[in-house]
Formats: structure tokens, sequence, C-alpha cells
């Protein structure tokens, strides 16, 4: 039988853990839709970018109830990640490059209309890097078993020392987490630039089946862009890239990283049923 001495020792850390994260937690409100926010940095915020609305007034409520108004800095997609500049003072949460292990317990400090909330669950998959479906590069991959209302994405998750090892939003079938290695990463672009760097090819693509696998039709060209450079065309037909053979349209498109911003590609293509090799220097997708 667990002492229950224990228990409350247990419970009365967790609360006190809670209690010093709460300050640097915030509630955000975009047309129609509740999230929650960590001070990353001085007058910095950063937030889920899924839970934050496409456009109209972006304000923030601090744990005293006060609103302010936010601007947003930069937002990225691929990682969920959007960073909001506000004129407050409030100090930043303490993050750490923890990876959670398998099994421990983990809470999720949020905001509900300014006043903190905490949920408690469990880490249910501490795993590798991985790639999310819209792209963006992910240091690990950490799943927790809880339950995660909409108001609570963007907030942090701790380990049971108090640790914020990332930024709780809701995945495909668990809560997923965004680490703090990937919010450092992608927070401070958004910070400098406003948005993350992307690889930019110029061309519009249509999958293809091919007698001996599969392609992608070139269906238009940018022509101020990376390939109409290197001389590609409309209705060539993209077979493999830098001697692979195209495994899908999908693959290349999320091959078109931050990293692969001014590297050298080369292109199988094939031309009126005549294969022909093009070099492409991969630039950066402008803004649109």
């Amino acid at each position: 039988m667990t002492d229950p001495t224990t228990l409350a020792s247990v419970s009365s850390d967790l609360s006190a853990t809670v209690a010093r994260v709460a300050p640097a937690i915030v509630s955000v409100h975009s047309h129609r839709l509740r999230a929650t926010g960590f001070v990353w940095k001085a007058g910095l915020i950063v937030t889920a970018d899924e839970a934050l609305a496409d456009d109209g007034e972006v304000e923030i409520q601090l744990p005293d109830g006060s609103t302010h108004g936010a601007a947003i800095a930069g937002r990225d997609h691929t990682t969920d990640i959007a960073l909001l500049r506000f004129g407050g003072d409030l100090a930043p949460a303490r993050l750490s490059a923890t990876v959670p292990a398998l099994g421990s317990l983990s809470a999720i400090v949020a905001a509900d209309r300014g006043a903190p909330t905490a949920a408690l669950g469990m880490v249910a998959h501490s795993g590798a890097p991985w790639r999310s479906l819209r792209g963006g590069d992910i240091d690990a991959r950490i799943e927790l078993d809880v339950r995660l209302r909409h108001h609570q994405q963007g907030g942090l998750a701790l380990n049971a020392a108090g640790d914020a090892f990332g930024m709780a939003v809701r995945g495909p079938r668990r809560v997923l987490t965004i680490p703090t290695a990937t919010i450092a990463r992608v927070a401070t672009q958004l910070e400098s630039r406003g948005r993350i760097a992307r690889g930019y090819l110029g061309v519009g693509l249509q999958p293809i089946r091919l007698d001996d696998g599969i392609g992608a039709m070139v269906m238009n060209v940018d022509k101020a862009g990376p390939s109409a450079a290197a001389g590609l065309r409309q209705g060539d037909v993209i077979v493999a890239v830098n001697g692979e053979k195209l495994s899908g349209v999908r693959a290349l498109s999320r091959a078109l990283g931050p990293q692969s911003v001014g590297t050298v590609v080369d292109l199988e293509i094939r031309r009126g049923g005549e294969p022909m090799n093009f070099k492409v220097t991969i630039g950066e997708r402008p803004e649109t």
C-alpha cells in the first residue's frame, strides 16, 4: 500500500512546479479562437500556429486578467510554431533541452481567459526526430497521453522535475509536443526574418504514372525561378533527383526544407520521351 505521505509530497511538488511556470503563461485570442502561449523572450510569445486565426486582430490575456494587443511576428505552419510581439515585460519561461523518458509523468500548464490551468498525463512515446506532414523538421517525437482542450494548445509541457521540454499541440492521434530545440531554432528565425526560408524549384508539378515508375510532369514554370534558369520547360517529366528515382511529388516537396536553399540538385527528366539532365540551384520560396 502506498504511503499517503508520499502521494501528498508528489502532489505538493507538482503544484509548486505549476505555480513556478504559470506567470509566464498567457491566453491568446484571435477571431473566435482561444489558445495558450508562453513568454519566450521579453516581449515575445510563442503559441501554436494551428490554434491561431489566419487573419484579424490578436489579443493576449495575462495572468492578472489584463488584455493587450499583440502582433504576429512570424509563423511556420510546418512546425506549428507562431511568434507574437507584445509590449509587456513578463519574465520568460525557462526551457530545457531535456527529452522526457517513455512512461514518465508530464504536466501541461496552459491558460483559460488568462487564468492558469493544468493537466496531468504520461509520455506515451519518446523517439527520434521526424518530419511533419507539412514538411517541418521536428527534433524529437514526443507524444503525451493526456486530454488537451483547444484553448490549451500552445501550453508548456513539463516533466516531473519541472523542466519545460516543449509546447503541447493536438496531433492526429495523441497530443504532440514540439520540443524546445525546435522552438529555439524556428522562433529565432521568425524573430529575425518573420518567416522560415523554404526551398523553391519554381515549377508546378503533377504526378503521373510511367511504365517504369512515377514521374512529376512540369505543368507550369516560373519564368523568374531557378528551374527556368536551368532550362526546364512545361511538359518535362522529372523522373529522378540526384540519381534516385522519384517516389512522388510530395516527397520532392518535403525535400525543399530550409537547408535545401542554395544547394544544387541533378534532375533527370524526359522531354518528348528523350532523357535529359539539368542541374538546378534551389532558390528561396518567395513570400505570397
